[in-house]
């Protein structure tokens, strides 16, 4: 396994278009350059906020609970249908009109240059619309406001949680423990062996549950990894 982990089908190149070379770094250095991104500071300040809110009203119940637990076992699985549905999604055209939405355009931008941090993060207009969504969710869609103040900490710390873990599978640091070893090898194994597999972020389970974490011996090495239109054109 430890040699899988460092072939090359998992390694972004020894450069990238602005000519940084791959360094190691630590996850203190790590984190103190995610929290330099638009993304963390737009989202970071809606978890704390939504959480101390939720401590003020008070009135837990195990509904609550059940609401929080139900969330973060489903994000992985939002994620994996997110990635195939909508992030590969392809253009639609429709007579004269073309649909071809911004976070589509982005994913493909961050497939043809992985090491590009700027394109790891969701687009600062996509946080915005989702974070109005999220509020008046939690507003409106929940029949007592404490309830929708656990929906609200909770979908903020996903996105959190999400951001960070995209980030730094992206970043210079090097993986250490089991778990985040794999997350490591099977989004790197999207970007860099076949961009048809591999498709959760947080979790591995949605991917065992749908067969698309195969043995990366038995997957050819996709023409298009970089390319997922295939086009031959820059993303």
């Amino acid at each position: 396994m430890a040699d899988a982990l460092t072939d090359t089908t998992v390694e972004d190149a020894p450069g990238t278009t602005d000519g940084r070379r791959r360094r190691s770094i630590s996850l203190g250095e790590a984190f103190a350059d995610f929290t330099t991104w638009t993304s963390p500071r737009l989202i970071a300040p809606l978890f704390v906020v939504a959480l101390l809110a939720r401590l003020v009203v008070g009135d837990f119940s195990r509904v609550d609970l059940f609401l929080a637990l139900g969330m973060i076992v489903g994000q992985p699985f939002v994620e994996w249908t997110a990635h195939i549905v909508l992030l590969h999604m392809k253009p639609l055209r429709i007579g004269r009109f073309t649909f071809d939405p911004l976070f589509a355009r982005k994913h493909r931008e961050h497939h043809a240059d992985p090491r590009d941090m700027r394109l790891t993060f969701l687009p600062t207009t996509v946080i915005l619309q989702l974070g109005a969504v999220a509020i008046l969710s939690a507003l409106l869609l929940f029949p007592r406001l404490g309830l929708g103040l656990t929906f609200l900490t909770t979908i903020s710390g996903i996105g959190l949680v999400y951001e960070w873990t995209h980030y730094l599978v992206h970043s210079d640091y090097r993986p250490k423990r089991w778990l985040y070893r794999t997350l490591w090898r099977n989004h790197r194994l999207h970007h860099y062996k076949n961009e048809n597999y591999w498709f959760s972020f947080t979790g591995t389970y949605p991917d065992a549950l749908f067969r698309t974490a195969p043995d990366p011996t038995t997957v050819e090495t996709s023409p298009t990894v970089r390319d997922i239109l295939g086009t031959g054109q820059p993303a």
